[in-house]
């Protein structure tokens, strides 16, 4: 059964033996869009081809900025001017927010490590610091200061000790002071007025004035998605983080004011293919935060975008069990997923695939998207499932050592032969048996 409200805002009734078709076209989102690979295969090749001059073109027709290749760097003049605009209020809240990431991100990092071999050797791994990596900050009319901490302070915090920011501007040929000093705080080392498509393609493949970096982290809306997936193996890639989503499991006790407020906060984003789910075994819950989400949404600033995603990628599940809730949740494995029941602890051990948990109803979204350390650069449209959030170690590379003794070599001599005969490689047998003939 389907209904809808004033604002079309879908509910439906599922369950796990019995999938309601509406439930399982809204599962099924693609977390690629067939025209944005098109359009970012088209504009990868130009950049490719073409450098600075194909860059410098799109940055015109797609962001209205008249840009020279020469423009493309944000100079220190303007680093320091941006730092004169920003509010001491926002200063003390970017540094406190830098703070707790960097700790997170110090905390999370592997340490190298190795262990004793049978007869004395040792085998383990290491970890090293890529050279020069390359983050996208998404930018238009909303500057994404947090996600500038979010991704600049990992790599910092990893080694790296070239780090490239890449974020749009529009035809006063000005990025963000906000943004600019939050690049800054975080440990930026190159930071350039592209974005979009183009951005990815420059920092893939390098032009005259932007050198190749060898990873790709950040994220975008479809179109850099796309971007991102088209240079795969040209460089490195986090994760796919494309356009914002939310599932939020509730029960009765959930208020349906705050479920509402939490839903609204990923619908804003302003793509249009962000996704909100509600899944409750509360019809009465269901109804009232349907209709909140209709009311809260009129108050706010950027209400044509979310009613967009309130009538196209929003939907209210009604479950019989809060069991069958958390199944659709895992089935739907999404970028985040809040937990607003009684014992919200007990159900946070059953889930499976989300990018990240935000427990209880003190913990809104929110705190993970500016505050709380772990990064807010997370898997989206369901690939959770394979994924994981950006992480410090996403710009280290992993190296295994192994260093047996000669007594190691002679107990694992048997074993090198018998694989060697079955897959008919006797210069790998004969590799280590030469050592032993020799002696």
């Amino acid at each position: 059964m389907s209904t809808e409200n004033t604002l079309a805002i879908k509910t439906a009734l599922w369950m796990p033996d019995n999938p309601t078709p509406l439930v399982k076209d809204f599962l099924s989102r693609p977390a690629f869009d067939g025209t944005a690979e098109t359009s970012a295969g088209e504009i990868l090749t130009d950049v490719k081809k073409n450098g600075d001059e194909a860059v410098a073109r799109y940055i015109q027709q797609l962001d209205g900025a008249d840009l020279a290749p020469k423009e493309f760097a944000v100079q220190r003049a303007e680093l320091n001017a941006a730092r004169d605009q920003v509010e001491a209020g926002f200063i003390a809240a970017a540094q406190e927010a830098h703070k707790r990431i960097n700790s997170f991100a110090h905390a999370s990092l592997k340490k190298d490590w190795s262990t004793f071999t049978p007869k004395g050797g040792t085998v383990g791994e290491q970890f090293a610091p890529m050279e020069r990596v390359g983050l996208y900050i998404p930018g238009g009319q909303r500057p994404l200061a947090s996600t500038a901490l979010m991704t600049v302070t990992l790599a910092k915090a990893a080694g790296v000790p070239e780090i490239v920011a890449c974020s749009p501007v529009d035809n006063s040929k000005r990025m963000n002071p906000y943004l600019l000093y939050a690049l800054e705080l975080a440990g930026a080392t190159e930071i350039y007025k592209i974005g979009g498509i183009q951005a990815i393609g420059a920092m893939a493949y390098g032009t005259a004035t932007i050198r190749k970096v060898v990873k790709i982290a950040g994220p975008g809306g479809t179109f850099v998605t796309a971007a991102k997936r088209n240079v795969y193996g040209h460089v490195a890639l986090d994760l796919v983080a494309g356009p914002s989503e939310i599932a939020i499991l509730a029960d009765d006790s959930a208020q349906a004011e705050v479920v509402a407020a939490d839903l609204l906060s990923q619908a804003e984003h302003g793509t249009g293919f962000e996704k909100a789910l509600l899944v409750t075994p509360s019809s009465h819950l269901a109804q009232a935060v349907a209709r909140e989400l209709a009311r809260q949404a009129e108050g706010l600033s950027h209400r044509a975008a979310i009613q967009r995603v309130l009538t196209e990628g929003t939907l209210i599940v009604i479950v019989n069990h809060l069991d069958a809730g958390m199944e659709l949740c895992n089935r739907f494995a999404p970028e985040h997923l809040q937990i607003m029941v009684r014992e919200p602890r007990l159900w946070l051990k059953k889930v499976r695939h989300a990018g990240a948990v935000f427990v209880g109803d003190w913990t809104p979204e929110c705190v993970g998207d500016y505050v709380a350390g772990p990064s807010h650069v997370l898997p989206t449209g369901g690939t959770a499932r394979m994924f994981s959030g950006l992480t410090t170690d996403d710009f280290r590379t992993r190296t295994s050592v192994v260093a047996y003794t000669r007594a190691d070599l002679k107990n694992a001599l048997p074993i090198i032969e018998a694989f060697g005969q079955v897959e008919g490689l006797d210069a790998h047998t004969h590799s280590a048996r030469i050592r032993f003939e020799k002696a």
